[in-house]
Order: structure tokens, then C-alpha cells, then sequence
């Protein structure tokens, strides 16, 4: 349902709440609201007199016009509107690089579900990463399409530079901005027109922390920000503020943070997850795991319960490599395992 659809029938001070960027259209056209917070938009139009509308040159339909397409316009721009829920993701098969047909059919990626991307090094799993930020549609070298909750994809999610349907973190992520960790965050909540923002940074910044290997405070400079420290940052960032629904992610192995409370933190906030990986741990963590060969899409894999089995054991190795690492970083000898 559109979020605008009862606008008219909601007071100024509902609208304010609501929508609290519409303070601006209200100031550059010079409209006195204080007074009739509780009147609807139409009501406050209404109220002008024939002398005030003649003297003034006011056009009350322009008006009404203008304030609902300003209204539209920034919902779209922040990404706002109700109706662009994703609930699913759905590969159509295209071919692979010798031009044979990709023999999966359709694979659909439901909400809060991770999948990985295996394959060795150039065998296409970019470009499967390329197709879905794209939205694909048999335009691409590969051929394949890409489906939104079953559908062709509105073209906002290809054209637009606001309606993002996919977030992309890469393995390299440096800052360049003279901004604290704080002021970086307040930014992104601002463009959002997030309320409780205060709130909102102190999650953010717990949840990163959460990840990261060595902690940071909001005062901090993003750019002394360690790589794990940055990657740490930008997912808690995008599970909690982003409105894209989709994250794709490139080799997290090597980001220097907790990958499984990274992954966890990203299905808990009902985000798709994809990530291309050489880890067989992040790989069997994965609901399905898509295997590239040849620029194709050889095979999807279901994780079984006996690989399932496997992952602990994999878990309990990382740990012990987990404390290996850090005695080294503190200083101290390898003991026997």
C-alpha cells in the first residue's frame, strides 16, 4: 500500500510527525502553519481568504498539487515507500562462458536467507554478484534475469541512484571522509530521516563492536579505523540502517571480524544475504551454496544436515586458530594445542 495514500486526511501535526521533511515545502512557499496543526492540508488551504488569495497570488490547487508530488518525490529518494518490501530473489539460469545453458532453471532466495558463492578465482562469481545488483534482464553477458518478489524488477532499481536494492560491502574499505564514527553514523540517520537517533548510533555502534576484534568509540576518526574496524562499522551500518533489502558481500573471510555474528546481525534485520567465499566455514553457513564454473552457475547445493555436522567441527578449529592469533597479537608464546 503506498505510504502517501491518507495524507490528505491527516492533520498538519500528523504530517509533521510523519513526514518531517515536509517543514521545508512549507518554508520555501512561505507557509505560516503555526496556528493549524490540527487542520488537514486542504483545511489549511481553504482558510485563505478571497483578499489573501487575490493580494498574494495564491494558487491553493498548485499548491495541493506541488505539496503531494513533494511528498512522493522524497519518499522515493529516501527510499520510504511501503510497497518495495522484497520478499524474495530469483535467478532465472542464462549460460556460461563457452555458451552452454546454466541447467539450474530458477533458484528463489527467500528473506533472511544466506547464500554462498563458491568457485575459484575467475570463474565468474562477480559477475553473478553484477547480474543481481543490476537486476539482469538477458541484457548482461551471461543472459540470466532477475526476479523481485517473482516479477520483472521495477527499472528505479537499476536507474535510480536513491531506491538501492543492493548493498554491496567488498573486501577493501577505506574511509576518505574527516568525520568521527558518530558524525558518520548521524549522517547516514539524518538522510533517513531516522527518529531516535541516539538510539540508533548506540546500536550501531554496539553491534559493530560486536564484530569487530578490537572495540572503537563513537569519537573515533573513521579513517584511523583498522580494516575489521571499517568492515565492522559498514555492516552494522547496513543491517540497521540501510533500506537496501539485498547484501551482497565479497570475501569477508579476510575482513579481520566475528563472521557468523556479522551474518547473524544481517538475516536478523531481514536482509537477503549473498557472499562469495573460499571458506568452507562461511560456505557451509550458507542455507545453499552456488557453485561457479566457467562463468556459469554449475550447481546449487543444499547444506545437509552431515555438512551441518561438519561446520561445528570447522568452528572448533577457527577457535583454536582464533586464539592462536591473538596470544601472537598480545605477545605471547604458541602453547601446545
Amino acid at each position: 500500500m503506498n505510504k502517501i495514500v491518507n495524507i490528505e486526511e491527516m492533520k498538519i501535526r500528523e504530517i509533521e510527525k510523519e513526514y518531517p521533511f515536509a517543514l521545508s515545502f512549507f518554508e520555501n512557499n512561505n507557509l505560516e502553519i503555526a496556528g493549524h496543526e490540527e487542520k488537514t492540508f486542504d483545511e489549511y488551504l481553504n482558510n485563505f481568504s478571497e483578499e489573501e488569495i487575490e493580494e498574494w497570488a495564491i494558487d491553493t490547487e498548485k499548491i495541493r498539487i506541488d505539496f503531494m508530488e513533494y511528498i512522493s518525490e522524497m519518499l522515493e529518494f529516501l527510499g520510504l515507500e511501503k510497497d518495495d518490501t522484497v520478499e524474495s530473489l530469483s535467478i532465472i539460469g542464462g549460460r556460461d562462458k563457452s555458451g552452454k545453458d546454466e541447467s539450474f532453471g530458477t533458484l528463489t532466495i527467500n528473506k533472511s536467507e544466506i547464500i554462498s558463492i563458491v568457485g575459484a578465482t575467475g570463474s565468474g562469481k562477480s559477475r553473478l554478484l553484477a547480474d543481481i545488483e543490476w537486476t539482469a534482464n538477458k541484457d548482461t553477458p551471461t543472459g540470466r534475469s532477475i526476479l523481485i518478489n517473482g516479477e520483472l524488477p521495477d527499472k528505479k532499481w537499476r536507474f535510480s541512484s536513491s531506491n538501492k536494492l543492493v548493498a554491496q560491502l567488498s573486501q577493501n574499505m577505506n574511509f576518505v571522509m574527516d568525520l568521527t564514527v558518530r558524525e558518520f553514523i548521524e549522517l547516514h540517520a539524518e538522510s533517513r530521516m531516522v527518529e531516535n537517533q541516539e538510539v540508533v548510533v548506540a546500536r550501531i555502534i554496539e553491534a559493530a563492536n560486536h564484530l569487530a576484534g578490537e572495540k572503537f568509540d563513537l569519537e573515533t576518526p573513521v579513517t584511523s579505523l583498522s580494516g575489521g574496524q571499517s568492515r565492522a562499522l559498514m555492516i552494522a551500518d547496513t543491517a540497521i540502517l540501510s533500506t537496501s533489502p539485498i547484501v551482497l558481500i565479497d570475501e569477508i573471510e579476510n575482513a579481520g571480524i566475528d563472521r557468523k555474528k556479522a551474518l547473524n546481525l544481517l538475516i536478523n534485520e531481514d536482509k537477503i544475504v549473498l557472499m562469495a567465499t573460499h571458506d568452507p566455514s562461511l560456505a557451509l553457513m550458507a542455507d545453499k551454496r552456488i557453485v561457479i564454473k566457467n562463468g556459469g552457475i554449475d550447481k546449487v547445493i543444499e547444506t545437509d544436515s552431515k555438512e551441518k555436522e561438519m561446520l561445528v567441527e570447522l568452528e572448533k578449529i577457527d577457535k583454536i586458530i582464533g586464539k592462536m592469533r591473538a596470544d601472537l597479537r598480545s605477545g605471547k608464546t604458541i602453547e601446545k594445542i
